[in-house]
């Protein structure tokens, strides 16, 4: 039998709406750092290297920011940075492991990101080692400048996320423990709980 849920009192309402408001804010300050970085002149492995970890902790905040951060990937395609040629080969690659990779982490708990970090990790090591067989060109991907930031940022992201899973798991099943624990007196304190532990007229002690 499980018991309804309180509702929420208005303190507690207040500090909902308070959390919120401070994700979103943080959202929109990573996604205006990232499009800030990516639209000034700079090294593209650095950027590389930015764009993957603000769209990974972006995505903590909520799904949609992970995904506004994906597109302003495109920045390296018409901004004034001046690495157009290289983001020409980071945009559609690392972008589409990248939207493999949320796509993966969105489907269940912390246990299904060591896939989808695979997946992106993958991705980019098997085209670092065959692409040039496709293309002779596409030699960037089996660089170290390109692979190395990439990874790097991934490996940080998804270690964020896992833990930050991982701790919440633990908060709701003590949560979930405690509630349990104050519930048992208070249906011991009910009325028919105590008109059960009465004895029958007529019974002998």
């Amino acid at each position: 039998m499980t018991t309804p849920a309180l509702p929420l009192t208005r303190a507690q309402r207040r500090r909902a709406g308070l959390k919120a408001a401070l994700r979103n804010l943080t959202g929109l300050l990573l996604l205006g750092a990232l499009a800030y970085l990516l639209w000034t002149p700079g090294q593209w492995n650095m950027q590389l290297l930015a764009w993957v970890l603000v769209v990974l902790l972006a995505d903590e905040l909520g799904g949609w920011f992970g995904y506004l951060g994906l597109a302003l990937g495109l920045i390296g395609l018409f901004g004034p940075a001046g690495n157009l040629t290289q983001w020409l080969v980071i945009f559609p690659l690392v972008g589409g492991a990248l939207m493999a990779l949320l796509l993966v982490k969105h489907s269940g708990g912390p246990f299904v990101l060591p896939f989808g970090a695979a997946l992106f990790a993958a991705t980019l090591i098997g085209v670092g080692r065959y692409g040039t067989q496709v293309d002779p060109e596409l030699k960037l991907p089996a660089s170290d400048s390109f692979q190395q930031p990439a990874l790097l940022a991934m490996l940080i992201g998804v270690g964020v996320s896992f833990i930050r899973q991982v701790v919440e798991m633990i908060l709701r099943a003590r949560a979930r423990h405690h509630a349990r624990q104050e519930t048992v007196p208070l249906l011991l304190a009910t009325p028919e709980a105590a008109r059960s532990t009465d004895p029958e007229p007529g019974a002998h002690p």
